[in-house]
């Protein structure tokens, strides 16, 4: 079973728009597919999936003793596709305890599926994290605005403390470290450089230096930018993985971008997920393809052994591949706009939006071409040679 948390770290960057269309384009290609809504304190994946609850979900396993795990998960009218619901109206149920936690994992992990994918809630809570470390290969949600992208790697960053705490022994020359740290309210352990932290450990207590190696491995979380507007909201992928290099001594794999679609609010009114509405939408198609690169990527994780196939090289060119697909989509979402403007789709509030975007964009390739002349005038006055 290919186990595939998704995760942001704030709210509104679309993760659940992610989850969903992501198990409807799984099933869809043939795999069978478990979706289950995780975010327990305020589940809803069941109106993207147009699903009425019956009072069966996680909340009512939890307080239930007679209820078994297999009750609550129900089948969907999309292909191959199973549901759990979150039942976010039971008090408390956000607020695991550590057995039903584990006891939830357990029950997760025992499903008879090919792919298992969790849709989880915001923030840095020790239950998101840990089920986000169910596996090393989540999805990290995230949008180009500088607040969703901050709290993208503060949540890897709280992830990767918890891999550090789980990785030493209580009484380990490490644990008492990380201990010292932690002293004073711990803001300072919020500026602490890991890569920094990981040297002293080395040199103070090898054995829980080998330990979190071996752990942190295992990690390496995809990252999935939503929302996108223009192709160059791309390249701010690239800064939060150099940020996540240098100061959290992790990797990302850039594994999709998906464009910003009015249709999908259309869609999620109708009830029907997106990729269901218009499959041949450009949101719906940045689906397809993440969903393309998972099966490829399980694939070639069979073939060696059920062992992750990603080497550093491939994760460059997982870079690479999403900025030619960002410029791609940008071009397909912009002879869409002009289909529409022709069939009169389009209202006038639309069109003025529309308008206002390019001319926004007009604006900015002024400026840019505007500093350009100005270095060449300055090249050609002091006899540089262009």
């Amino acid at each position: 079973m290919q186990i595939v948390p998704v995760a942001g770290g704030k709210g509104g960057v679309g993760k659940s728009l992610v989850a969903t269309n992501l198990a409807i384009g799984l099933g869809q290609a043939g795999k069978r597919v478990v979706l289950a809504d995780l975010d327990l304190g305020g589940s809803n994946l069941h109106l993207m999936l147009g699903v009425n609850l019956s009072g069966t979900g996680i909340g009512s396993f939890i307080t239930s003793e007679k209820k078994s795990f297999a009750d609550i998960v129900v089948e969907t009218e999309y292909e191959n596709v199973s549901f759990i619901a979150g039942d976010n109206e039971i008090p408390g149920i956000a607020n695991l305890t550590t057995s039903q936690k584990r006891m939830l994992i357990s029950r997760l992990r025992a499903l008879d599926t090919e792919y298992l994918i969790l849709d989880l809630g915001a923030g840095s809570s020790f239950n998101v994290m840990d089920f986000f470390l169910m596996s090393g290969r989540g999805l990290i949600v995230t949008s180009p605005t500088p607040t969703a992208t901050v709290n993208a790697y503060v949540f890897l960053k709280n992830v990767m403390f918890r891999i550090l705490n789980n990785s030493f022994k209580k009484k380990s020359a490490a644990a008492a470290y990380l201990e010292s740290l932690r002293k004073d309210g711990s803001p300072e352990l919020q500026r602490v450089y890991i890569p920094a932290v990981i040297e002293k450990v080395k040199k103070i207590d090898p054995e829980s230096h080998a330990a979190y190696i071996a752990n942190a491995s295992r990690f390496v979380p995809r990252l999935v930018m939503n929302m996108v507007e223009d192709p160059r909201d791309a390249d701010k992928a690239n800064r939060l993985r150099r940020s996540c290099q240098q100061y959290l001594g992790i990797d990302l794999e850039y594994y999709g971008v998906i464009y910003r679609d009015d249709l999908q609010d259309i869609a999620l009114g109708s009830k029907l997920p997106i990729i269901v509405y218009k499959p041949n939408s450009v949101l719906a198609q940045g689906v397809y393809r993440i969903a393309d690169k998972m099966i490829e990527d399980y694939a070639l994780g069979e073939q060696s052994d059920g062992e992750s196939p990603l080497e550093y090289d491939g994760i460059d060119e997982s870079y690479e591949e999403a900025g030619m697909q960002a410029a791609a989509d940008f071009e397909a979402k912009m002879e869409y706009v002009e289909e529409l403007l022709h069939t009169g789709a389009l209202s006038t509030g639309d069109l003025v939006e529309t308008v206002k975007s390019q001319q926004i964009e007009i604006q900015h390739l002024k400026k840019e071409n505007a500093l350009l002349k100005s270095k060449i005038v300055k090249a050609i006055g002091r006899g540089v040679r262009i």
